[in-house]
């Protein structure tokens, strides 16, 4: 599958899927089992800010940054129809942002070194070229600006338990690797009554691209959230999965 067709395909999930995806993902919240921005901080003080939100989604995150005070916002993503819902969502709630339906992949019709911080929860790997998309946001980047981005991590699509995780007893299973951690290669996986299309990238990948984009990487989270780590008893399987090893990560990177 070449990567218009798996754009197409994406595309076409989250045209017909969006409203099941309302509000999920969204900031303060990174991703599955993670620490929230509440604790990490990464942002800072936004406060009169130009940011620009890659695959905004249904709008939540620049809702939140609209109620921190951002002074400019602008969304961009794949589906029309989520940008209905963001577009709505501002309304509703008395803020506004320029929305633009778009591949991140393509050269966006937004300035070039204006915005404070871009930034995108969970939909930066959802890109058919990773180093095109960061060359690009770094051009959409002031000098300093940062870069804000969180994923699913490599290793939750690596590893999976030895049984049926519908089962209610766990004691006796461990987590056996299932795919290499090596292998890039583009899947499908069934979500509701579609597919989507995706490519499970080393971090090593992501940092490289980071920096031959002209990044310096200032943080790297890879952890679980502290509700997870701590649980005790008899946790469900992806919390006792989310104990052992990360299920997201997030990196905030400086363009030099």
């Amino acid at each position: 599958m070449n990567s218009d067709k798996i754009i197409e395909n994406n595309k076409n999930y989250w045209n017909e899927h969006a409203d099941l995806w309302f509000g999920t993902t969204a900031l303060p919240v990174y991703g599955v089992r993670f620490p929230t921005e509440d604790d990490l901080h990464l942002f800072g003080d936004v406060t009169g800010k130009k940011m620009l939100e890659i695959c905004c989604g249904s709008g939540h995150s620049l809702k939140y940054n609209a109620e921190k005070g951002a002074g400019e916002l602008w969304g961009v993503d794949l589906s029309q129809k989520q940008l209905d819902n963001a577009a709505k969502l501002l309304k509703d709630n008395g803020y506004s942002a320029k929305l633009i339906c778009s591949k991140m992949e393509d050269e966006l019709d937004v300035p070039r070194d204006y915005f404070d911080y871009v930034y995108s929860i969970y939909g930066i790997g959802w890109t058919t070229d990773l180093q095109g998309t960061f060359d690009k946001i770094a051009s959409y980047l002031k000098k300093d600006g940062i870069f804000i981005f969180s994923w699913h991590h490599t290793l939750n699509y690596c590893v999976a338990w030895s049984c049926d995780e519908r089962k209610e007893v766990f004691e006796d299973e461990k987590l056996v690797m299932t795919k290499s951690y090596y292998d890039e290669s583009y899947f499908k996986m069934p979500v509701h009554d579609s597919e989507i299309v995706l490519c499970n990238r080393k971090i090593s990948t992501y940092i490289n691209a980071l920096a031959k984009a002209g990044f310096m990487v200032e943080q790297l989270v890879e952890e679980s959230d502290d509700k997870s780590l701590n649980a005790t008893g008899g946790v469900d399987p992806k919390t006792k999965k989310a104990k052992m090893l990360p299920i997201s990560f997030c990196i905030k990177a400086r363009k030099l």
